[in-house]
Parts: structure tokens; sequence; C-alpha cells
């Protein structure tokens, strides 16, 4: 049962490192002036993509992987969870996305703080609940 000890490590730390941005990095970073914040904002979005897009789809691939292995239906749930933020993402933050990689930072003001703002409540709290899906019981 590798796989399932391996999807529960992936998904610890997909949701580790979207814990870190709502917890520390985000509001570190709304504490910088507007054209600071937004010139901090796009090289951390770039790496963080980076590392949690594949994190999704590995811990997805495990979780069912597991499944397939145990028959546990939580297994498949928490794959569901961990590729849910693709499209999630896609939909409902790249446009928010899209809209602040297109802001110089010189021109930045309260506009892209806003957007800054509205990126960190939809994007990263969304991911913090959504690695802590594996939870899988014994039945």
């Amino acid at each position: 049962m590798l796989a399932g000890q391996v999807a529960l490590v992936v998904a610890a730390v997909f949701a580790g490192a979207a814990l870190y941005v709502n917890v520390a990095e985000q509001p570190a970073r709304l504490s910088l002036d507007d054209r600071s914040l937004l010139g901090e904002w796009k090289p951390s979005y770039k790496r963080g993509f980076a590392m949690q897009a594949p994190l999704a789809i590995l811990g997805f691939l495990l979780g069912l992987f597991a499944w397939w292995q145990t028959g546990l239906w939580t297994w498949f749930v928490g794959a569901i969870l961990m590729i849910a933020n693709w499209p999630y993402t896609l939909f409902v933050i790249m446009p928010v996305n899209n809209r602040l990689m297109g802001i110089d930072p010189t021109t930045a003001g309260v506009d892209s703080r806003l957007l800054i703002e509205k990126w960190g409540a939809a994007s990263w709290a969304v991911r913090s609940v959504s690695g802590v899906g594996y939870s899988p019981v014994k039945q």
C-alpha cells in the first residue's frame, strides 16, 4: 500500500504549502506597498504554481492507484479532491492571475492590491482544504 502512503505525503505537502501561503506569505506580502506587493506576488505565484500543479496531479494519480489497490472509496474521494484544484484554478482563479500578470508593477495601485486580496481568498484557502481531503478509513 505504498501508493496510499505516498499519496498522503503528497497531499500533506500540497496542503502545507497552501497553508503556509495563507498564514505567513500572503499576510506578509499585504504589508508591502502596492508596487512591491505586485512585484513580490508575480514570481511567488509562478514558483507556487510550478510546485503545486504537479503535486495535485501526482496526488490524484496516487490516490486512484491506492483506490484501485484497496477498493476503499475514501482514496477515490481524496484523489478527486486533489485534482479538483485544476478546474477550480482554470475557471475561477486564472482570470484573476491573468489580470495581475498583465499589470506592470510600476503602475500598481489599489486595484492590483484588491486583486491580490481576492486571489488570496479564492486561491489558497480552497487549496489548503483540498489537500486535507485524504483521510482514508478502514472498512
